[in-house]
Order: structure tokens, then C-alpha cells, then sequence
């Protein structure tokens, strides 16, 4: 019998518009092939009740970066880091995730930043080798504001495609640091500078800004269109960031950091994508506007783990139970169907007849924890 072909049975079913209490799904060459209420099939696999959700759909981690660098002076070997990596995102409960790998050099010291053709390749080997688990797609990170972006990207598509695309500024006095004081404290913790060097990175930023910002963020536009690669925003903060996004035919705002930015992408069709980390831990580590602010509002679709592939899946089920008004399935779509749509994945993201098998089972409590995880039918945790 292929290992793909099977009954799950006995579980609490969470699919895009209501949830089953008792359900089973059957799966076939990687597909689901059926749904039905009740015990399900005497052979099947018995879930015990548990809960059976799509597989999760990540947008933005940063996670690869902090296994190729686990220490300040210690560099990872790249494909060990990817396989720890893939093996945690996949633990998750993760099946698709878009790794976030930077392009344009912010800090030409730091080895993280000039890490894109290192850790591309051991994806390119992992995924060559058949040793990956979830399914990996790009995220390339474009850092406006620096000299070799653009140079950087060009290079980058020439050798392997990219998924997603977004435009980050991390400008002091914009965005995400509009208060330079947080971009000061920000950099003080995570760098050794004295105060002396961090006025002068304030102020060679700033001059980047105005040098690279506009003519940089053209040709990203640009290259993305002419490459059919799905764009998002960083940071918008204005209704100005906004009405640009939507100029530039962006169709995700990551991590909007006022109501007013959210409220404008969210009108507009633009899908609104929170840290998953900022509601787990009651707010933004940065000061700006609190995910669980904008789901009261209606404003918020999308989840990403950033920093913490585990926060993704208890996202979800904390949504729900912080706020009530916000259904299960509509809770749990911000981590499968939601992301899904937004990158123009269409064959995964809900438990449906004729779309991926992409599963996660999770038992639920005062933690919801992932009990087994299968990607295209195949268990993979």
C-alpha cells in the first residue's frame, strides 16, 4: 500500500468555515480524497479526538539566520544549520514556509547580512538531496537603503527563483523605528557600538535613505512585475505608505505598525500580516500597534512566526480564545488559507477535497501542541 493512502479518523476537524467534532479525512497520492463525519473507517488512523488542521502556510521567519549564527563569532555549517532549521520549522506544524533571506548589505561586518549565496545554497543542496522536510520557498528581504540591492537581487533571480518579495526600510525616524530613540536601544543590545559609532550609523542611514530609497524601491518594483513575484510592504505606518504599496501593486502589509496603516492595507484588499510573537507575548517588542488591537478591529489576516516558528500554531488557537468574535477556522486561516491566497498558493490552506494533504495534528489545552505533521500525505514530524 502507498504510504500516502490512508484514513485519519476520531478527530475534531477545523475546516474553512466550521468545525466538525468528530470527522475523518482520507488521503490519496498526497491528496485529500474525502471528508466525512463521525468514527471514520475501523482502519483508519485513530487521532483519539485530537484536532486536525491544515498544514501552516509561513510568510516571514528569520529563524534560518539564528541557527547559521547561533553565537555572535560562530558561523554554523550552512547545510547543518538548514537541516536544524527545516527540522524545527516542521515541528511546528509548519509545511510551506517562505525563508527570509536578505538582500543589500546593512552592516558589511555582520556575517548574517552577507549570508544570501551561502545559506541559498545549502537550501539549493538540502532540497537537491531530498532532505528537507517542509516545503521551502524564497522570501528575498530587500533592503532598500543599501549601495548593492539591486545588484544583489538581479544575481539572485538569475540563478533560482523567488516567491515573495518585500521592500524593507529600517530608516531611523521611519517606520518601524519612527522614534530613533528605539532604533538607539534597539542597536545598543544588539551590538557592541559606543554611543559615538551609533550617532554615526544613525546618520549614515539616513543619508542612505535619501541617496538609494526612492530609485532602489522603482527597480525592486520593477523586477518583481517583470518576474510575476508576489510583493510586500515592511513597516507602513502612514495612509502615504499605503497609497505607495498600493501603487506598487503590493498585496501583503507586513507588520503595519499603527491602526491607521492597517485600517487603509485591510480597506484596500491588502493582507495584513502581524508577528505571531506579538500576540503571544500581549504586545510589539518594539512599541508599535498590538496584534491582538487590530484582530478586535477586524483588521488582521495573516500570522507570521518572525522569530519563533513555535508561535505561529499557538497564535491561532489564542486568537480564538482572546477574541471570541473570531471563529476557530477564521483563526486558524491565519496561518494556513490566508498566508496561502496572499502568495497565490491556491492548492493548500484548508482541509478540502482535491488540495494538498498538508496536516497537523494538534492536541489542544492550555498549549496547543503538534503531535504530528504531514506534508503532501508523507508524515514529516
Amino acid at each position: 500500500m502507498d504510504p500516502r493512502d490512508y484514513v485519519l479518523s476520531n478527530a475534531t476537524l477545523v475546516l474553512r468555515d466550521h468545525v466538525v467534532a468528530k470527522g475523518w479525512v482520507a488521503v490519496s497520492d498526497g491528496r485529500i480524497v474525502e471528508i466525512g463525519e463521525g468514527v471514520g473507517p475501523e482502519k483508519g488512523l485513530d487521532l483519539g479526538g485530537d484536532t486536525l488542521i491544515p498544514g501552516l502556510v509561513e510568510l516571514h521567519t528569520d529563524h534560518l539566520e539564528l541557527h547559521y549564527k547561533p553565537r555572535p563569532a560562530v558561523e554554523w555549517p550552512a547545510v547543518s544549520a538548514v537541516l536544524a532549521y527545516d527540522a524545527q520549522i516542521a515541528g511546528s506544524g509548519i509545511t510551506t514556509v517562505f525563508d527570509s533571506l536578505r538582500a543589500g548589505q546593512e552592516d558589511r561586518r555582520d556575517a548574517v547580512t552577507n549570508s544570501l549565496e551561502i545559506l541559498a545554497d545549502a537550501l539549493d543542496e538540502a532540497r537537491a538531496r531530498n532532505l528537507l522536510r517542509a516545503e521551502h520557498l524564497t522570501h528575498l528581504r530587500c533592503e532598500i537603503c543599501t549601495p548593492d540591492v539591486i545588484e544583489v537581487t538581479k544575481a539572485f533571480l538569475a540563478k533560482r527563483p523567488i516567491h515573495l518579495m518585500s521592500l524593507m526600510d529600517h530608516t531611523p525616524g521611519q517606520r518601524q523605528f519612527r522614534d530613533v530613540e528605539k532604533f538607539l536601544v534597539y542597536y545598543r543590545g544588539k551590538t557592541s557600538l559606543t554611543e559615538a559609532e551609533l550617532q554615526q550609523l544613525v546618520s549614515r542611514r539616513i543619508e542612505e535613505n535619501e541617496r538609494y530609497g526612492v530609485s532602489n524601491r522603482r527597480a525592486l518594483v520593477a523586477i518583481a512585475q517583470a518576474n510575476k513575484v508576489s510583493l510586500a510592504s515592511h513597516d507602513d505606518a502612514t495612509l502615504e505608505h499605503v497609497a505607495e504599496s498600493l501603487a506598487d501593486g503590493v498585496s501583503i502589509a507586513e507588520f503595519p505598525t499603527t491602526v491607521e496603516a492597517a485600517k487603509a492595507s485591510h480597506a484596500a484588499g491588502i493582507g495584513v500580516l502581524m508577528g505571531a510573537p506579538n500576540l503571544v507575548r500581549g504586545g510589539s517588542h518594539s512599541g508599535n500597534v498590538a496584534a491582538e488591537e487590530l484582530a478586535r478591529l477586524g483588521m488582521l489576516d495573516i500570522f507570521s512566526s518572525d522569530y519563533v516558528p513555535a508561535s505561529l500554531i499557538h497564535a491561532a488557537f489564542d486568537l480564538h480564545r482572546r477574541v471570541p468574535a473570531i471563529t476557530l477556522p477564521d483563526a486558524v486561516a491565519t496561518v494556513t488559507d490566508n498566508p496561502a491566497q496572499s502568495a497565490g498558493l491556491t492548492d493548500r490552506g484548508r482541509i478540502e477535497v482535491g488540495l494538498r494533504a498538508d496536516l497537523v495534528r494538534v492536541t489542544q489545552g492550555d498549549l496547543p501542541a503538534v503531535r504530528a505533521v504531514w506534508r503532501e500525505g508523507r508524515r514529516i514530524s
